[in-house]
């Protein structure tokens, strides 16, 4: 038997899609799932709330950014108009504002979708990376990763965490060895084509 969404329900459906057109405060964050950069990648959920029922994810470069409004251009020829709010959060190697996002940026979107055919998003990933690669060398600051055919350098900062055989994450990278198969999470940025690591993966 289906279920007939209640009153509120709608009501509240009607007040976030209008308020998004009206550039002010929608649903918030927590109401679509988690928010870290592991959640870019995860399955989607269906949400409980029949406010939020249908949600949208999209992926593409950033083409044009008009106030609020990012223009996307997907992987397979698709277009995107991702709607930003105060409500929307946003990652870029760590939580950051919408500010930090450049025309050229890769990014993931999940949101709500409007009337009008944009996404009124939840949340945004930009540039954010998941990928199996080697370890080709090490460097202070720098791994040296392969990717299938393609080389490029991971940039290890101060909050750059690792996890060994599955164990929990340290900020011990010393271990990390020449030839190990890695996992990595992190950002990519389009200037050089190299990644900030947030987090390497090995022996798991």
């Amino acid at each position: 038997m289906t279920s007939t969404p209640s009153r509120d329900g709608l009501g509240r459906r009607r007040f976030l899609t209008s308020a998004a057109l009206g550039g002010a405060t929608i649903v918030g964050a927590s109401a679509l799932g988690a928010l870290d950069a592991d959640a870019a990648f995860a399955a989607p959920t269906p949400s409980l709330d029949p406010a939020t029922a249908h949600t949208s994810f999209a992926e593409g470069r950033v083409t044009a950014i008009d106030g609020s409004l990012l223009h996307v251009a997907g992987s397979h020829g698709e277009s995107h108009r991702i709607r930003l709010t105060n409500a929307t959060s946003i990652w870029k190697v760590r939580p950051t504002t919408a500010d930090a996002i450049d025309t050229g940026d890769g990014m993931y979107a999940r949101g709500v979708p409007m009337p009008d055919g944009t996404i009124a998003a939840d949340a945004v990933w930009v540039n954010i990376v998941n990928l199996h690669t080697t370890i080709r060398g090490i460097e202070r600051g720098r791994l040296h990763l392969a990717h299938g055919s393609h080389t490029f350098i991971g940039r290890t900062l101060p909050d750059t965490s690792a996890s060994y055989a599955g164990g929990a994450l340290t900020s011990d990278l010393t271990r990390l060895r020449i030839g190990q198969p890695a996992q990595v999470l992190g950002a990519w940025r389009p200037s050089d084509n190299s990644v900030d690591l947030v987090r390497v993966t090995v022996g798991h």
